[in-house]
C-alpha cells in the first residue's frame, strides 16, 4: 500500500501572498486532504535582501484567513523542520561539498562581467535573446585565481541523452541534455539558488509530488538531474495554469492590485468565496459554480486541472461573495461585518443582535461585507438625511396624518419587532382606506431619509423604538 502523499507550498516571503501562490497553496492542501497526507509550509528566505519578516506574517495571514492550515510549518515544528531556508543551510553545504567531491559539481570563478559579455556577444552573433549558454570554463579547473570569489556550478553529463518527467497536469515532457547547461547551484556568498536548494529540501522533507505554476515547468529539468546525480527518487510533478488578470496579461503584483489575497479581505470578500473563485481558476467539477470546502476536498483531482491560463473575472468574484453571504449563517458573516462598521465608527459589543438583524436585511441586496457596512451606517447614526426629491414626494400634508397615526401606534407597543410594527402600518392604511405603500412609503422616507430599504417593519426593528420615533418626530417637524 503507498504511504501518504507528502506536498508542501514553499512561498518567498518578499511581498503579500499573491493569489497565484494562494491557489497553489489551495491545490496542494486539497490533495493532501483528500488523500489522507500532510501538507507542509516551508519558506524560502534566502533572498536576503527582499525577504522580510512582515512578508513571512503577511503570507501566514493570508494562508490563516482562506483556511488552509499546513501539518507542518512555522508554528507547527515536526521532524522535518526547521522550515526556513536560512536555518538549513548546513545541509546545503553537505550536499554542496558532496557533489563537489564526486565531481558532479564544480567551482566557477568566472565573474558577472566576463558571463555577460559572452552572453552579449552570443546573443549578438544569433540575434537571438536567451540562447547563451555557459561554455564550462571552469570545468576542469585546477588553480584558484587570487582574488576571486566561485559560485559552485552543476555538472551536466558529458555526451547526448535527454530527461523526461511525465506531469500529472501537462503529460510527459522531454528535454535534451544539449538544451541545459552547467547551472549554478550556488552563490558566491553561500546561498542556494532555487533549483537547488528546493530538491535538497523536497528530498530530505519526503516530498512525494511537487505542484506547482508552470512557470517552473523549465525549472523541473535541471532538478531532476541534480536527483539523478544525488541518487536520489525524485517526487512527481504537477504544474498549474498561470492566472491572467481581467487585461489578459499574467496576474502580477506590480500591474495587478487584485493579485493581493488581503486586499479581498479588506474589500469585504468572504474568505469562502475568494477560495470557491480561486479553486475554479483552472479547476472544474462538471457545472459546479459554489463549491464549498468540503466538497473541494471530496472532489480534488489533477485529472480536472486545466492546461489552459484561468482568467480574473472580477463581476464571478462579486456573484460568488453574495452567494456566500446568503448561504453562511447569519452569526457568522455577522461578526465578519462588525469590523466594518467599527471602521465607520460604529462600535458594537460582539453578539449584538443587531448585527445579525443587518445580515439579515441586507445580505439580498449587498455584494460585499463592505457595501453591507456603507449601506447599514444610517441605522447606527442619530437623525437622518432626507433625499429631498424622495421627501418631497412622500412627506406631505396627505402623508403627515399617517406618519402621525403610525408614530402614536408603534410608541405604544409592548413588542418591538417586525411582525408588530408592520401590523401597525397594515392597520393604519386599513383605517386610512389606503394602499400600504402610502403608509409605509412615508415611514420609509421619514427614517431612511429614502425610498429603498428592507421590509417597513425590518427597517424599524433595526433602527430600534427610541432612534425610530425620533427620526418621525423629526419629519412631522419639517415645513
Amino acid at each position: 500500500m503507498a504511504s501518504a502523499p507528502r506536498v508542501r507550498f514553499a512561498p518567498s516571503p518578499t511581498g503579500y501572498l499573491h493569489i497565484g501562490g494562494a491557489r497553489t497553496a489551495l491545490f496542494n492542501y486539497l490533495y493532501a486532504r483528500r488523500q489522507g497526507g500532510a501538507f507542509i509550509l516551508r519558506i524560502e528566505d534566502t533572498d536576503q535582501e527582499r525577504s522580510t519578516p512582515e512578508s513571512v506574517k503577511a503570507i501566514l495571514d493570508g494562508l490563516e484567513w482562506l483556511g488552509i492550515d499546513w501539518d507542518e510549518g512555522p508554528g507547527k515544528e515536526g521532524a522535518h523542520g526547521p522550515y526556513f531556508q536560512t536555518q538549513r543551510m548546513d545541509l546545503y553545504r553537505k550536499y554542496t561539498e558532496q557533489l563537489i567531491a564526486e565531481g558532479k559539481a564544480y567551482r566557477c570563478y568566472c565573474t558577472r562581467e566576463e558571463i555577460d559579455a559572452r552572453r552579449s556577444a552570443v546573443e549578438k552573433q544569433t540575434g537571438k535573446p536567451g540562447t547563451y549558454k555557459y561554455e564550462g570554463t571552469c570545468r576542469n579547473r585546477t588553480d584558484v585565481p587570487e582574488g576571486r570569489t566561485s559560485v559552485v556550478r552543476f555538472r551536466m553529463p558529458d555526451g547526448e541523452g535527454r530527461v523526461t518527467f511525465d506531469d500529472k497536469v501537462l503529460g510527459p515532457i522531454t528535454k535534451e541534455y544539449s538544451d541545459l547547461d552547467d547551472w549554478v547551484m550556488v552563490r558566491a556568498d553561500g546561498i542556494p539558488l532555487y533549483n537547488f536548494g528546493c530538491v535538497i529540501d523536497d528530498y530530505t522533507m519526503g516530498i512525494t509530488l511537487v505542484g506547482r505554476g508552470q512557470e517552473h515547468v523549465n525549472s523541473t529539468f535541471p532538478q531532476l538531474m541534480l536527483y539523478q546525480a544525488l541518487g536520489w527518487q525524485p517526487p512527481d510533478f504537477a504544474h498549474f495554469p498561470l492566472i491572467l488578470g481581467p487585461d489578459r496579461e499574467k496576474l502580477s503584483k506590480r500591474k495587478h492590485p487584485e493579485a493581493d489575497v488581503m486586499l479581498h479581505k479588506r474589500n469585504g470578500i468572504l474568505p469562502e468565496a475568494l477560495l470557491n473563485f480561486v479553486v475554479r481558476l483552472g479547476w472544474s467539477h462538471g457545472n459546479e459554480e459554489v463549491i464549498s470546502r468540503q466538497q473541494m476536498v471530496e472532489w480534488f483531482d489533477f485529472d480536472h486541472v486545466g492546461t489552459t491560463s484561468g482568467v480574473w473575472n472580477p463581476d464571478k468574484l462579486m456573484w460568488l461573495n453574495q452567494q456566500w453571504m446568503k448561504l453562511l449563517p447569519a452569526p457568522v458573516v455577522a461578526e465578519r461585518l462588525a469590523p466594518f462598521l467599527q471602521a465607520r465608527g460604529v462600535e458594537l459589543p460582539p453578539g449584538d443582535p443587531r448585527l445579525e438583524r443587518v445580515v439579515l436585511a441586507f445580505r439580498e441586496r449587498a455584494k460585499t461585507l463592505d457595501e453591507m457596512a456603507a449601506t447599514a451606517l444610517k441605522y447606527f447614526q442619530h437623525g437622518v438625511e432626507w433625499e429631498e426629491k424622495a421627501a418631497t414626494k412622500h412627506l406631505t400634508a396627505d402623508s403627515r396624518p399617517l406618519l402621525a397615526r403610525v408614530r402614536e401606534e408603534v410608541a405604544a407597543l409592548p413588542q418591538w419587532t417586525a411582525p408588530t410594527l408592520d401590523e401597525v402600518v397594515k392597520r393604519v392604511s386599513e383605517q386610512a382606506g389606503v394602499g400600504m405603500g402610502k403608509v409605509a412609503q412615508p415611514v420609509r422616507v421619514a427614517t431612511t431619509g429614502g425610498t429603498v430599504s428592507p421590509g417597513i417593519g425590518e427597517t424599524l426593528e433595526l433602527l430600534g423604538r427610541e432612534e425610530t420615533l425620533h427620526r418621525l418626530d423629526a419629519a412631522l417637524a419639517r415645513p
